[in-house]
């Protein structure tokens, strides 16, 4: 892929939750009649952004780890993520540094199927910090946020397998959050009972990230 994102360029007009298939998974962000926060200016290409380039993933070696205030651990290869019930979702994507790309179709599996894995949730838990391949980076989320019904850890993008500049083999998608929280590379899944800032967070950007209220820094304090 190229860097500019130009092998996914869009057309003048953004796909509308209207052309969708049956069974496709409406982000709610995306029937709004105006479809870009505040701030945010429209982009029809792909563009590629990360704290410190792709990490070095062996699919054989990959994980999913499912911790925290569950249950039970869970700990999914590749081969058995690829075997869980799939979902589909049409969501916007607005990147804190100010665009935003209309009209993603998604292709992975439910945030809420797998944390069915992992037994019932503790009444605690009222965060997740997620883990992610690149280095030890995390970025942090409200327990609502991950657990809405467009919630996924997607392998697919507009019908094609994720590239690895772009989060693969499988990255997070919170469609109601800046893309920060949108984990590339994930690795796990951890529940937590008091909010817990990750990288960017710790590095001044906010730790809820509601593009919608423009929540792009602030928020924390480390006293």
């Amino acid at each position: 892929m190229s860097a500019n994102g130009l092998d996914k360029l869009q057309e003048a007009e953004p796909p509308a939750p209207e052309s969708q298939s049956a069974g496709v998974i409406i982000s709610s962000d995306t029937r709004r009649p105006d479809r870009i926060p505040p701030g945010q200016s429209r982009t029809r290409k792909w563009p590629v952004l990360d704290a410190a380039g792709p990490p070095k993933i062996d699919l054989e070696r990959w994980r999913l780890e499912i911790d925290g205030l569950v249950q039970r651990q869970v700990s999914l290869t590749w081969a058995q993520l690829n075997e869980l019930p799939r979902i589909q979702v049409f969501a916007d994507f607005h990147c804190v540094t100010r665009w935003s790309r209309l009209g993603n179709l998604w292709e992975g599996v439910s945030i809420r199927t797998l944390l069915e894995l992992a037994g019932p949730i503790d009444s605690r838990a009222r965060f997740a910090l997620i883990h992610a391949y690149d280095f030890g980076w995390t970025t942090n989320l409200p327990l609502d946020s991950l657990l809405a019904e467009d919630a996924l850890v997607a392998t697919h993008h507009d019908g094609a397998p994720l590239t690895l500049e772009h989060g693969a083999p499988a990255r997070l998608i919170i469609p109601r959050l800046y893309a920060w929280k949108s984990a590339k590379w994930i690795g796990g899944i951890e529940l937590i009972e008091s909010d817990k800032p990750g990288f960017w967070e710790r590095n001044g950007y906010h730790m809820n990230g509601d593009p919608w209220r423009e929540e792009r820094f602030g928020g924390w304090d480390s006293t």
